[in-house]
């Protein structure tokens, strides 16, 4: 049957056990219903001094409403989940039933869910019909966003003081868990990201932040059936599922007819009862495996949705309408406990079966209008196997721990095992014996969706919109040699116990002075995610310096200088004169130069390398690309002659003295040139360098053309930047020392790179050119163009960013436009 029929099928049978429940729910409509409270509860004006919609309230306002309800309701349970970087709590309540919201009635309620996650239960159907569905209500991930965590507290006070029927027939068939804030530093400082400028929604898979860390935690005590992820965004009215494409083919299936059959209908009636303005079907994708509605899906089964409502709308109409989706969408789902558990269990069977028989989920498109661009391979997928190597043990240890912390079982080979189609990532399929030791990882399991996720060769992108990234291979990003099969296997293997986190590094004993150059404002992402890496993980000690400390002669204190990504341009401009030729000096006496991104094309700018850098012709929207690695550069410390870099739009940076070269990517028309992830033209950066070691002077300047520690994912490019800082010298020969001048065709070409552009990027075939532009214009966008052979790039500014208005209105209206695209990016 196609996944067509499939979902038709399902829809039907959904649809018709649905429809008793919700015949016989009428007269207590969850809504309309009139309140009823009970007055055992204090509510938010009693406890806060103000009610919730007439102002925004604090993180710690938060956490003193919580405490406040449990101490006075049998019907809630409330903790910890994690304590943020700046040391405020992150709290949770547990709202149900007395009896299921006791210490003891928790313990039962998890082992039920447990129990119908386990594809082998045989008594599925009487749990189903007796335990209570686990409903998540999570606001405020991103800080600026609050309204979420304000809505949330007020139904926290509804569930638990309420005895009405509306109220009543949540408790009885649910337990909720709510956190109204996934992030109190960037709610008490108005930022989007956390202290170290991560973007907690994109934090998911990788959980390097402690308030991603501890929550995901609690998600799998706890795993949920509906996960309700709640945003503000610069477009207007309301946003709720279902989603537009694309979609990431191993997301079950029912869970994306839940959300087109059951719970957007459901708010989308009540809404228009109300007359409350809303969109759906039309704006973010449903795809990278990062966010809060992705990862809840493909992890535990459940139906992950977002809502976004305008954030310019006050703070009593955006809590209020915020209130109106999650309590109609916990409802919804209360109403048709059984069957939603029902069909949660057979998820995982299916899943199971699936791993049996190799099977991937096929893709497809949801919406109107669409075009199917890529199909999933149909070969076999029946196991992963990740190599052991001596040099990668440290993310060997991450990669399995992760898998484990996601309830994946892991074995290791006690004996050699033959494998005739061993397909190793990015490569043909071979007769290969693997030998003892080797890591194996079966997709018979109930996490086979997720282990795919995770493990795929590449995300087989259906429809070419993005609102992230397209690749995420985890032994790609951790650059750990492995492969799959389809074969019928039976390993001689034993389950890996749980990991630890491998211990950091060995600092060496003469550590470098180091300091850290933001090129802009626009690199505050990756000047965060360094200080991470330096604070919590290598612990490394750092200073920061501007362009006017540079220009100031400040570098005579440090041995190193990092420039992370940013406009290159700006910072530029900002040193100024006197700034460039501080730097230059610096270097040329002695100083080590290591920069990437918008860094790297700042040491074109400043003289400092022979390298050229371009703006990239291709489309390459957040990809994984293998790279040859020189094993003679100390660089290549520990990290094997084959690598892989995170790019997304970065600068094509090419090396006039090929003896720099420590990374390259490979000729594009050989069989080692390889991308995972969505690409178009990437063939223009074959044969280009991606990491170039060269001296300068007495100095060295070390530049790596795309961010070595992309959101701390990349685990195999930061073993490079470790070498880099803290790895041997490479040959110091006199007859290599000299001073590094750019001819006048070099500095050209590098002053013409527009690196450091965060905006939003289309892509049309030139037939559609005039189309696309003609859509930009009547949406005020301002823009630039870039034309190269057959197609025509806009890079749009969007003051807004992810979530701004244009952000959010464009793809939709490119779309509907009929333009003939090639790839749409929003800004990450």
């Amino acid at each position: 049957m196609s996944r067509r029929l499939l979902l038709a099928a399902v829809a039907t049978a959904i649809a018709a056990a649905v429809a008793p429940a919700i015949a016989l729910a009428a007269p207590c409509d969850p809504i309309q219903t009139t309140p009823h409270f009970r007055g055992e509860v204090p509510s938010p004006q009693q406890v806060l001094g103000f009610p919730i919609g007439a102002q925004e309230v604090t993180a710690a306002q938060i956490n003193q409403y919580i405490a406040a309800v449990d101490a006075a309701s049998t019907r809630v349970t409330s903790g910890t989940f994690a304590t943020s970087w700046e040391g405020r709590p992150l709290e949770y309540a547990i709202v149900g039933r007395p009896e299921n919201a006791s210490p003891t009635g928790l313990a039962a309620v998890r082992a039920d869910a447990a129990a119908l996650r386990n594809p082998s239960t045989t008594n599925a159907a009487q749990i189903a019909a007796r335990a209570p569905a686990i409903l998540w209500l999570a606001g405020n991930v991103h800080g600026g966003e609050e309204s979420g965590a304000d809505a949330d507290l007020r139904i926290l006070y509804e569930l638990a003081d309420r005895d009405d029927c509306a109220a009543q027939q949540i408790l009885d068939n649910a337990v909720v868990v709510i956190v109204p804030t996934q992030n109190p530093d960037g709610r008490e400082h108005e930022t989007r990201q956390n202290h170290y400028h991560f973007d907690l929604n994109r934090d998911w898979f990788a959980r390097t932040q402690p308030e991603t860390d501890g929550k995901l935690e609690l998600i799998r005590q706890y795993p949920p059936v509906l996960f309700l992820d709640v945003h503000e965004m610069g477009g207007q009215h309301y946003f709720f599922p279902p989603n537009k494409d694309p979609i990431y083919h191993e997301v079950a299936d029912n869970i994306i007819d839940w959300q087109d059959k059951l719970y957007g209908p459901a708010i989308q009636a009540e809404f228009d009862r109300q007359r409350i303005q809303y969109f759906n079907d039309d704006l973010y994708d449903f795809f990278a495996l990062v966010y809060g509605d992705t990862v809840p899906s493909v992890g535990f089964g459940a139906n992950g949705m977002t809502f976004e409502k305008y954030n310019f709308a006050s703070i009593a109409e955006r809590a209020y309408e915020h209130y109106v989706s999650q309590w109609v969408s916990i409802s919804t789902a209360a109403l048709n406990r059984s069957s939603i558990l029902s069909t949660w269990h057979q998820e995982y069977v299916d899943a199971y079966n699936e791993g049996v028989n190799g099977r991937l989920e096929p893709n497809f498109v949801n919406d109107k209008g669409s075009k199917l661009q890529f199909q999933v391979p149909t070969g076999r997928v029946r196991h992963y196997f990740l190599l052991d190597d001596p040099d990668k043990q440290a993310e060997l240890q991450s990669l399995v721990r992760r898998l484990q912390r996601m309830d994946v079982s892991v074995y290791r080979l006690t004996a050699p095992l033959t494998v005739s189609d061993f397909r190793p990532y990015g490569r043909s399929p071979r007769a290969t014996t693997l030998p003892a030791g080797t890591y194996w990882i079966p997709m018979a399991q109930q996490q086979k969706h997720w282990i795919q996720g995770m493990l795929n060769e590449d995300t087989y992108v259906a429809f070419p919109y993005f609102y992230d990234i397209s690749g995420w291979s985890n032994p790609l990003l951790l650059n750990v040699r492995g492969g799959r099969s389809g074969q019928v296997l039976s390993p001689s293997a034993a389950l890996v116990s749980s990991q630890a986190e491998p211990a950091a590094p060995a600092l060496p004993a003469d550590v470098p002075r180091i300091a850290v150059f933001q090129t802009s404002g626009g690199g505050a992402d990756s000047f965060g995610w360094l200080s991470y890496l330096f604070d919590q993980v290598w612990h490394v000690s750092f200073d920061r310096v501007t362009a006017s400390d540079i220009a100031a002669g400040a570098l005579a204190d440090y041995d190193l200088l990092i420039a992370t990504e940013g406009n290159p341009e700006v910072a530029n401009t900002a040193l100024g004169a006197k700034g460039r030729r501080a730097l230059a000096d610096w270097v040329t006496s002695g100083g080590r130069y290591i920069g990437w991104g918008g860094g790297a094309v700042l040491a074109g700018r400043t003289r400092l390398t022979t390298n050229t850098f371009a703006d990239p012709h291709s489309d390459v929207a957040g990809a994984l690309l293998r790279v040859n690695v020189d094993e003679g550069s100390p660089l290549a410390d520990g990290v094997g002659d084959e690598g892989y870099t995170f790019y997304d739009y970065d600068p094509v940076m090419r090396a006039t003295n090929p003896s720099y070269v420590v990374a390259s990517y490979p000729a594009a028309e050989t069989q080692d040139f390889y991308v995972s992830g969505f690409a178009d033209g990437e063939e223009e950066l074959g044969g280009t360098a991606a990491i170039t070691d060269e001296p300068a002077g007495l100095g060295r300047v070390v530049l790596f053309g795309s961010e070595p520690n992309f959101r701390a994912y990349t685990l195999g490019m930061r073993k490079v930047l470790w070498n880099a800082l803290f790895g041997e010298e490479p040959s110091a020969g006199a007859a290599l020392r000299r001073a590094a001048v750019l001819d006048a065709a070099a500095a050209s070409a590098t002053s013409t790179t527009t690196t450091g552009f965060n905006g939003i990027r289309l892509t049309v075939y030139g037939r559609s050119a005039a189309t696309a532009r003609a859509v930009l214009d009547r949406a005020g966008a301002d823009y630039r163009v870039l034309r190269s052979a057959g197609k025509v790039s806009f890079l749009i500014a969007s003051p807004g960013g992810a979530e701004g208005r244009l952000a959010v209105t464009l793809g939709p209206a490119v779309r509907r436009s009929g333009a003939d695209v090639i790839v749409f990016v929003a800004p990450s």
